[in-house]
């Protein structure tokens, strides 16, 4: 008597979904906003800096 073989499981296959949330319409991704963030900090870096310089004349 031969047992039948096991199906294989796929690596990392864990059986769940992810649940990824519908974007509000109108909101920006969350690409965007982590761009607009990095963009923000540099211009407070670059205005700091000029105020700095306009302090020192």
């Amino acid at each position: 008597m031969t047992t039948p073989s096991l199906p294989r499981r796929k690596t990392g296959a864990s059986g769940h979904t992810l649940a990824i949330q519908e974007p509000i319409p109108g909101a920006p991704s969350r690409s965007l906003r982590v761009r607009a963030a990095g963009g923000w900090e540099k211009f407070m870096r670059r205005s700091s800096v000029t105020a700095e310089k306009a302090a020192e004349e």
